[in-house]
């Protein structure tokens, strides 16, 4: 049958060849594997434009570092790492007006020293000087009135013993010659204008017996 079969489609002018399962099963396969390549190799492109991404530099360069927010070179030995301490010390430093102010109000306020210490010595001496000025004046008032008081009472004496005490105002007299008539002008003192005014009145017109 299979002869006639093959006969009749060779009469009629068509040629068939027959196909091996096992060639069709691994040509297949090999189309397979290599559409799972090219799609590795598809993945592997992408992974290294979108996943790897260049190497980003320093912000300031590399030939930079920050030092307390202040950028300085980067330096490896210890001789730079100092330059750079100095450069910062140098940045915090005060300005030169505010340097100055300070140096003048310094001078200024040992200058107001000085100048108060001098007049204090200046008062202190002044304050002794009128001191003993005061003492010698006191001392002298003082012996001054002695001698008065001591005056006043030999003579008040020398009348008691030969005087008339009998004449009209012979005593009142004498108590106003023991009193100060003359006003006072210190504040502090008391008043006695009014008890002046008696004895001076008494003085005057005693009183009759």
């Amino acid at each position: 049958v299979r002869g006639i079969a093959l006969l009749t489609m060779a009469d009629n002018g068509v040629h068939t060849t027959e196909e091996d399962p096992a060639a069709a099963f691994l040509a297949q396969q090999e189309n397979e594997i290599a559409v799972i390549e090219n799609d590795d190799d598809g993945f592997g492109a992408l992974e290294g434009t979108d996943g790897e991404q260049p190497p980003q530099e320093p912000l300031y360069g590399p030939c930079c570092e920050a030092i307390n927010g202040d950028m300085f070179p980067e330096s490896n030995g210890p001789t730079d790492s100092y330059a750079a301490i100095a450069q910062v010390d140098q940045l915090r430093q005060e300005p030169e007006s505010l340097r100055k102010w300070r140096e003048e109000q310094k001078d200024r306020l040992e200058e107001l020293d000085s100048a108060s210490k001098t007049a204090e010595a200046e008062w202190k001496e002044k304050a002794k000087k009128e001191l003993e000025e005061w003492h010698v004046h006191q001392n002298e008032q003082m012996e001054k009135n002695k001698a008065n008081n001591r005056a006043s009472e030999e003579a008040l004496m020398a009348e008691s013993d030969g005087g008339d005490t009998g004449a009209l105002g012979t005593e009142w007299e004498r108590v106003a010659r023991l009193c100060d008539f003359n006003p006072k002008t210190n504040k502090q003192a008391k008043d006695v204008s009014r008890m002046r005014s008696v004895l001076i009145s008494l003085k005057q017109t005693p009183l009759v017996r």
